[in-house]
């Protein structure tokens, strides 16, 4: 199976490759390096940018590994409505009175039987809207002690992943494809594991996070 496996890209008529992560020549970090990258950031209200927007949350949960660090990702069931097949974060709709924090925590319980209680959260990235879904969604980001025992619920989630962050910082799995024509094109991010491919709005999440904990100084500040 070639890298990236069979996930299908709807790719516009006109694209174009990118530029270089900036995290091109990383370091190595802990999971607490990452983290209090996130930590430092000033929090955000919720500020959905089009009326009926659905506000979402999901969990952006890492682990320190003897190898490394690694973050918890989830292949959505094919017979979901939207992003079917694709590789997400645990996540989904808030319900009424729920914090981003409430719904990450529950939503990852519900997908993946993951406990609340071992959960340390930190922060949050920015927030993002996807236009299929027609959801604005806050990326809370956690870590654990040590790797939980999970188990995907089968309607919803067909794999757990624990990917590591070392694999998603080697220059053969990161690439930007800039879609569109200039200058109203936009750069659509890709990491090309063995066997899936992570794109959309959860590789946008990945790379703001690697480019907090791992990019140029300049870049881990930016908002």
């Amino acid at each position: 199976m070639a890298r990236g496996g069979q996930q299908h890209i709807p790719r516009p008529e006109h694209w174009r490759l990118g530029g270089a992560p900036p995290w091109q020549g990383a370091t190595p970090r802990s999971v607490d390096e990452i983290v209090n990258a996130v930590a430092s950031r000033p929090a955000r209200p919720l500020a959905p940018p089009f009326v009926g927007a659905r506000n979402s949350a999901v969990l952006v949960l890492l682990q320190q590994a003897g190898s490394g660090p690694e973050i918890l990702l989830t292949k959505r069931s094919m017979a979901l409505r939207h992003h079917r097949g694709e590789i997400s974060f645990p996540g989904g709709r808030m319900d009424a009175g729920e914090s981003a924090v409430d719904t990450a925590l529950r939503e990852a319980h519900e997908e993946v039987a993951l406990v609340a209680g071992g959960v340390t959260v930190h922060g949050e990235l920015d927030h993002l809207s996807t236009v299929v879904s027609e959801s604005y969604i806050v990326p809370v980001v956690g870590s654990v002690a040590v790797r939980p025992p999970l188990t995907p619920h089968d309607a919803e989630v067909d794999r757990i992943l624990w990917v590591p962050v070392a694999e998603l910082t080697d220059p053969d799995v990161y690439r930007e494809e800039r879609w569109g024509t200039p200058p109203f094109d936009r750069p659509i991010h890709f990491f090309e594991l063995d066997d899936e491919t992570i794109w959309g709005a959860t590789a946008r999440m990945l790379h703001q996070l690697l480019t907090l904990a791992y990019g140029p100084p300049a870049t881990r500040t930016a908002e």
